[in-house]
């Protein structure tokens, strides 16, 4: 059985790289080219799109399970992936994501897990990821931490969506990791805690990016940080638009004025 369950991995590590690879061309052929006109207009450059590995589902229902299919993946396995799902008739298959913009996700040790779909239209959800599987679990990864190891930092910036983590990296601010839309937990400090003994929380200055920090707050007290800091970007802005508008050394006096935890729990209770 282990073996069983150990060879299944390795296969469905293959599978999330051809698809990745595949999301990749896709962002760079016609089919793409309004998804690549949206990244572009984001000021996300060619390098960092490409590290990221960001790509393009296109609008095709079963374009990814035909190539997939080509590169000798079962059905079994593409199904174990969550990135195919078979029709509700039964009679066929379709792939989780079209018409989105993707964005691999990586482990800890850079191997890709999963993805994250921001929708190109309009249209519900917004983003979209993948399902857990035996490779992927949203409570025990965070959106760019193989790249925030890599900085060595003992520190780390943590926020919540996957353009603030693209943009925050670029800027130079390497110690970036995002939650995967789903709430802060004691894993999520777990993993951390083997890392990093400091923490700066950016989400949102809006009241739900306010609640997302009240809820985190206590997990990170709690888990035997040094350190643990809030900063919330001025006048509404999330740290994408902030970043765009200030540049990134306006960016860097910020987090260097972040506000204990504490303080900023006052500063809720006194509002």
């Amino acid at each position: 059985e282990d073996a069983k369950r150990e060879k299944l991995k390795e296969r469905l590590y293959e599978l999330h790289n051809a698809a990745g690879r595949f999301f990749y061309e896709k962002l760079h052929s016609a089919e793409g080219a309004k998804a690549l006109e949206y990244v572009n207009k984001r000021k996300i450059s060619t390098a960092v799109q490409r590290k990221f590995g960001i790509g393009f589902a296109p609008s095709g229902y079963d374009e990814l399970y035909k190539f997939l299919v080509e590169k000798g993946f079962s059905v079994e396995e593409m199904l174990e992936s969550g990135l195919v799902m078979e029709n509700k008739s039964k009679n066929g298959y379709h792939d989780r994501f079209y018409n989105r913009l993707m964005f691999p996700i990586f482990d800890i040790q850079g191997r890709c897990i999963a993805f994250g779909g921001r929708i190109m239209e309009s249209g519900e959800p917004k983003y979209l990821n993948s399902p857990e599987t035996i490779i992927f679990n949203k409570k025990r990864n965070l959106y760019g931490l193989n790249f925030a190891r890599a900085a060595k930092k003992k520190e780390i910036i943590i926020v919540e969506g996957y353009m603030d983590m693209i943009t925050i990296y670029q800027a130079g601010f390497k110690n970036v990791a995002a939650s995967l839309g789903t709430a802060f937990s004691s894993d999520h400090a777990m993993l951390l805690k083997k890392f990093v003994t400091d923490i700066i929380l950016v989400f949102d200055s809006d009241s739900a990016g306010e609640k997302a920090a009240l809820r985190a707050i206590p997990i990170l007290a709690d888990g035997g940080f040094r350190s643990v800091k809030v900063m919330q970007v001025p006048d509404g802005k999330d740290p994408d638009e902030y970043i765009k508008h200030n540049g990134s050394l306006e960016f860097g006096k910020l987090l260097l004025n972040a506000i204990s935890f504490m303080e900023f729990e006052i500063k809720c209770a006194r509002k």
